[in-house]
């Protein structure tokens, strides 16, 4: 509780000190933001002079690092369309400044039908553009495509340009970098349009790919043995065609003379190939493969039973249960929360600390402002421009936002509490989802006579006592699992920090830690999900059910085994079977094999066929990982609960069997009836 009440204190330090405001809406050279309050309708920042964007070619811009282009920024309603230069004649004495600028890309303060500057002192004080191209909004700045600037008029030429060229080339080079994910705007506009065209079709899809999924764990208290040894005896087929193939191939290289001495080593794999020693040792590999396995299959066959016979009683009990099924969207909603929180947390504490102004130059190139250096803070608000005669484009402008006192000293560390609060939280809302699911299903097992004794509505009140007598144990467990993870991040961060070192000692004790903290995160979930359903089981707290499961599982470390493989083999051929099912179908669908009568759905509207293909295949997959995610939660606690019962439990009318008639008829035992019961 503590840890959470910290979590919401530093959620609520950000929200107070930070303005997400700063990274969703673009500034203006005042530091107002564009697209809200006073410049409500004006969405856009449009930069008078784009050159000036370019730190390889300004001063002024590389002594600013890039945080802000040392020109006149406004906001507009739209940017520019075309081509515009300011003519020879507005530097005429007689000439009014309104009959040549525009007032829309002008500083907003400034009048152009009141005031009696001329032309040169516009441009000078930076009031106006003296040129503009045809601009699109990108990320809310007004930015060229580097295809226009390939179609400058042949009159367009910037002052201290040589000629049309020059200009082309300085405007590509102030805007190369930002441009860079221009193109990618483009596709992401095609991918939406694809999506707002499809995204029915799309639906169907996925719910023909919960159906499947749900129809194939229902079948399975029918099929499943049918389906496991089919399964089997494809593995051993399979392995079979192998060394019948593997023999072919060495008859037909039998006679060569080739052999792997005399190849040598070479970065040719396929010349490997074409030598007899190559298959024969695959022959020799797959051979000593399929005797395992037939040995196996020979000395574990009543596991293998014992496990069919666990996937059935599985599939009953989802049967009787079927509300279990849709428990995963609790668990997926409560994710959204969760990165939601993080994700807002994380933005505002990035964006907090006051923003800083400093006086700069707009107009560099004057020996006047060559003293203005970008040094000198100011208040955008009481700035008095008549301070900088000499230099008429100075201008107090925004920089960047305040990284010093208390709270903006700490924000790194504020930012990796963040992150592990995320991880705990993640960690303890799928734990939640392990132990209210293990409890309904050992309702289940638990039943002696079933259906009639499970319990009314067993998945909510496994949830309920979830939460009112196991949040510290699925906490401290979710913790310890967090820690791992978190030494995983930041191993990682090690790692490409010093990437470039190519110290081989470190990097392969690098590559020691990394590999042993991933097994031990894989052990410690391992642990955690038996932990949970001894938790929901018997309401023990975690060091204790995390013991009394890793005791129990070792003492049937072959069943264990058994069981595992059967299952994983079983749910991966269920989950290939609902995604390649529904992806071959939306394939054919959406690329126009198959034909809808009417005008209902016509392929060659989209833009790429194969976004909705994906879209659907990566749909079902996340659909049928849910769905099969509560089955095998299912087995793993009708598992244990099944070696609970063969332990505690020998058949006598004081201690019964719970497991179902066609388990006991596995293992050859009985209930005793009690003298003068049926």
């Amino acid at each position: 509780m503590a840890a959470i009440a910290g979590y919401m204190i530093v959620g609520i330090l950000a929200w107070l000190y930070g303005d997400p405001r700063h990274v969703l809406y673009p500034r203006n050279s005042t530091g107002m933001f564009c697209g809200i309050g006073l410049n409500k309708g004006k969405p856009s920042v449009f930069y008078f002079d784009l050159l000036k964007c370019a730190t390889a070619t300004n001063v002024m811009a590389a002594a600013l690092n890039g945080l802000q282009c040392p020109t006149t920024q406004v906001c507009v309603d739209q940017c520019p369309g075309d081509f515009w230069i300011l003519s020879p004649g507005a530097y005429l004495p007689t000439a009014k400044a309104k009959d040549f600028f525009q007032q829309q890309y002008c500083v907003p303060s400034f009048n152009l039908s009141t005031t009696d500057l001329t032309a040169k002192e516009i441009v000078d004080k930076e009031l106006c553009p003296s040129f503009y191209i045809p601009t699109s909004s990108v990320l809310g700045r007004c930015l060229p495509s580097l295809g226009l600037l390939n179609n400058i008029p042949s009159n367009f030429t910037l002052p201290g340009m040589a000629s049309v060229n020059d200009t082309a080339n300085a405007l590509k080079n102030a805007t190369s970098d930002v441009l860079s994910g221009f193109n990618l705007r483009q596709v992401g506009v095609r991918i939406f349009e694809d999506f707002a065209s499809s995204w029915y079709w799309i639906l169907i899809g996925l719910l023909i790919a919960m159906l499947l999924s749900l129809i194939f764990l229902l079948l399975l208290r029918f099929m499943a043995p049918v389906l496991v040894w089919l399964l089997i005896v494809g593995v051993l087929g399979v392995v079979a065609y192998g060394i019948w193939h593997c023999y072919w191939e060495y008859d037909n290289y039998k006679n060569s003379s080739t052999t792997i001495s005399n190849l040598g080593f070479t970065t040719n794999f396929s010349a490997y190939l074409q030598v007899k020693e190559t298959w024969l040792a695959f022959l020799i590999i797959l051979c000593i493969l399929e005797a395992i396995l037939l040995l196996v299959l020979l000395f574990l066959r009543t596991r293998i039973l014992i496990a069919i016979a666990l996937i059935q009683e599985s599939s009953k009990a989802v049967g009787h249960m079927m509300s279990t099924l849709l428990y995963p969207l609790v668990t997926f909603a409560l994710l959204i929360v969760c990165i939601a929180y993080w994700g807002i947390t994380a933005l505002y504490l990035a964006t907090s600390g006051a923003p800083i102004y400093k006086v700069v130059a707009l107009n560099s190139s004057t020996n006047s402002c060559l003293a203005i250096n970008g040094t000198e803070t100011c208040d955008p608000l009481s700035f008095n421009s008549s301070a900088y005669m000499s230099c008429p484009s100075a201008q107090c402008i925004f920089i960047k936002y305040n990284t010093e006192g208390l709270f903006q000293q700490n924000l790194f560390n504020l930012q990796i509490y963040n992150v592990l609060a995320f991880l705990w939280c993640v960690n303890f809302v799928i734990a939640l989802g392990q132990c209210t699911l293990a409890g309904a299903f050992a309702s289940y097992y638990w039943a002696f006579s079933k259906p009639s004794d499970i319990p009314t509505f067993p998945l909510s009140q496994a949830f309920i006592r979830s939460l009112r007598y196991h949040v510290g144990s699925l906490a401290f467990g979710a913790l310890i699992l967090t820690i791992v993870q978190f030494i995983r991040i930041v191993l990682e961060y090690l790692d490409h920090k010093f990437r470039a070192a190519q110290n081989p000692c470190a990097r392969f004790i690098m590559c020691c830690l990394k590999c042993c903290f991933w097994c031990l995160e894989k052990f410690i979930k391992f642990i955690n999900r038996n932990a949970y359903i001894m938790i929901a089981i018997y309401g023990k707290n975690f060091c204790v059910s995390a013991k009394n499961a890793f005791s129990l599982l070792m003492r049937n470390i072959l069943r264990v085994v058994v069981l595992d493989k059967v299952t994983d083999l079983l749910l991966l051929f269920g989950k290939l079977l609902v995604v390649g099912g529904v992806g071959v179908l939306a394939f054919f669908f959406f690329s126009g094999r198959i034909q809808l009568p009417g005008n209902a759905f016509n392929s060659q509207t989209l833009n790429y066929y194969w976004v909705p293909i994906i879209t659907v295949i990566v749909g079902a997959y996340l659909i049928a990982h849910g769905f099969f995610s509560v089955y095998n939660m299912c087995v793993d606690t009708l598992f244990l609960c099944f070696l609970e019962d063969l332990e505690r439990n020998d058949g006598t009318v004081e201690k019964p069997y719970y497991m179902s008639k066609n388990l006991m008829k596995i293992l050859n035992k009985k209930n005793k009836v009690p003298k003068g019961g049926k």
